[in-house]
Order: structure tokens, then sequence, then C-alpha cells
């Protein structure tokens, strides 16, 4: 069936879109990727998804083929109304251009985070979360995406699947905001350059609560998974590593795995206290050559300071997928410790 697949990844250039790209090419499905600007290794079709014309006219040349769509397109916004509006426009601009190009399309595959469940409204949200908690006064972005595929597959010879992964790990990529192991490699390659342990940057108390990782190749199967299975359409399926950690364990084993010392937590606002670290970065990437010199292209401290100072346990209730079929578990240290080891082959991080 995979062999059959001619996919389209809209937001290609991102941790998610370059996960699903691997494991597509190794089922022999043809990967093309949807993105503002060509990426390395992957057939790339330019487009900017907020020009509904200009979207219309590229998929009619080039994608009017596309079997299964792949959605991890992201405009992220602080208004959320605004973040909402936008990104659901852009997704209705890309299924309004292939149905346009008569493409025969059989399933889309879209991307979901915690924010579903209101973690980013400073939410409590009861762990672990399961798809069919009640949902939160909108608008939230995911909400606004998952109506408009409903309301469309209604009509449409095509369905949904909707996969909820959290935070993503991957030593793959770079320049991607929301890939926590490029926080943590790069956080502890300036720590070492500095000579100071490496020191969670986060709250003691989100230090001990209970996290949870999902890893890129582990989610790029399961996008496999939900792109070729039939009778599991119309539905969203929570997707991570399947087990949980305290950063007050996993950040110990991080600093025996880079031969670093450790200490006890010290809280900082990422991004303001590392913008003078560009030189240092700089420094360090022209003596190890480093692919990417420049600091602020490479990591997201936002990100970073997001997951860092969660202080409430992040879990998802993984049985709704493993009953559906897709049973694939990992340890989170051994996806993170990975992570850095590639980072580092890749010469990311030091």
């Amino acid at each position: 069936m995979t062999t059959a697949m001619k996919t389209l990844i809209a937001g290609a250039s991102g941790i998610i879109g370059h996960g699903a790209a691997r494991e597509l090419n190794r089922t022999g499905a043809e990967v093309r990727g949807l993105a503002r600007r060509n990426i390395d290794g992957m057939q790339t079709i330019r487009a900017d998804l907020t020009d509904a014309e200009a979207t219309a006219r590229i998929i009619a040349e080039q994608a009017a083929d596309t079997t299964h769509l792949f959605y991890a397109a992201l405009s992220p916004d602080g208004d959320l109304s605004v973040e909402a509006e936008r990104n659901g426009q852009m997704l209705g601009n890309l299924l309004d251009a292939l149905e346009a190009a008569g493409a025969p399309l059989k399933r889309v595959v879209i991307y979901q985070g915690f924010k579903i469940y209101g973690i980013h409204l400073g939410a409590d949200v009861p762990t672990p979360a399961r798809e069919s908690d009640p949902g939160h006064m909108p608008p939230n972005i995911y909400q606004a995406q998952e109506a408009q595929l409903a309301a469309r597959a209604d009509q449409a010879a095509w369905d949904y699947v909707a996969l909820r992964p959290d935070v993503m790990v991957d030593g793959n990529v770079r320049g991607n905001p929301m890939n926590i192991a490029l926080v943590v490699g790069v956080f502890a390659a300036l720590s070492k350059e500095l000579g100071i342990p490496l020191r969670f940057p986060g709250s003691e108390r989100a230090y001990r609560v209970l996290m949870q990782f999902t890893d890129a190749g582990l989610l790029g199967r399961a996008s496999v998974w939900a792109a070729t299975t039939p009778d599991i359409a119309g539905r969203a399926y929570n997707v991570t590593n399947g087990d949980v950690f305290r950063w007050e364990r996993l950040w110990q084993d991080v600093a025996r795995h880079l031969d670093m010392e450790t200490a006890s937590p010290v809280p900082l606002d990422l991004p303001s206290h590392m913008a003078d670290k560009g030189d240092l970065w700089r420094r360090l990437a022209e003596r190890h050559g480093l692919v990417e010199p420049d600091l602020e292209r490479l990591v997201g401290w936002d990100f970073g300071n997001f997951v860092f100072n969660t202080e409430t346990d992040v879990i998802s209730d993984v049985n709704r997928i493993h009953q559906a079929g897709f049973r694939e578990t990992l340890p989170a240290r051994d996806t993170l410790l990975q992570a850095l080891d590639d980072l580092r082959a890749n010469r990311i991080i030091p």
C-alpha cells in the first residue's frame, strides 16, 4: 500500500515533517515536501499557504497526483485567535487547492500538540490525558483545524487521522525551534565551554514533575501507520514514547553522558540569558567545524523556557493507539542520549 502513495508533507522543514519523510522514504513512497524554502535532500514544492491563489496554481502544476497529505505546517502567533484563524485558513487553502486540481486524495494525517488539552492556558491538565477528554473554550489552533477536517471529510472521498505527539526529540535536524534535544545539547555545550556544571535552567518544581517525549522516528513510523491503516479514520491518537521521566533523573544521565558535572537547578529566562552567547557559539562552531555558527538560527530558547518551566505532570494516555495496532515504545533516556549523539555526529553540536 505504501509504495503506491504519492505523498505531500506540508511543513516538511520542521521536526515532524523531517521524521515523516525519513520513514516514508523507507517504505518506497514518493515523498514531496511543501515549504516556503528548499529543503536539503528532499524534493520540495515551494508555496506560501497563506496565498490561496498561488497555492492552487502550484499544487495543480506539481502535486495534482497527491494521494496522502501529512499536515505539519504551523504559523504561530501570540494572539490565539489570530493563530487559529490563520492556520485554519492555511489548511483550507491547501485542501481547496488539492480539490481543484482533482487530486486522488485518500487520507490526511494531521498533527496536534498537547496544547489541544489546554496546557498553554495554565490548566492543570488531568493526566494521563485522553483523546476523549472534553475540549476547552476556543480559540485553539488544533480545534479549528480538526473541526474543518471533520466537516470537509463528510463530503469528500478522503478521510483523516489526527496524531497528538508531545515534546519532540530528534538528532538529525537543526534550526527547528521545537526540538528539545537541540536545546539541551547547545545549552550543555555552552556550559562546558564556560567550565561550569550542567545545571537545569528551569524551576525546582518543573525539575520534579513527570514528563514525556515523542521520538521523531517513532512519530514518523506512526505517521506511516496512520496513513495506511483502515478503520481508524476520524479519530485522534496520542503518540509518545510510552514512558515518563523526571528531569531530576534524566538531567543527571545527560551530564554523565556528556562527561560533565551537574549541580542544583538555577532558573533562567533562556531567551534573555542566552542573548549574549552568540560570539561564544561562533567560536565553538569554528573550532569544531559545526554546520551552523549562528546561534539565533540554530536553537529556540523560548521552547526550552516553556518545557523547563512546566510545573504540572504532562502524560498522555497511549492506550488508544496501542489498541488500534501501533504498539512501538521507546525509553525517554535512550531517545535523548541517542539524539545528542546524532547531533554530534551531524556536526550540529560539538
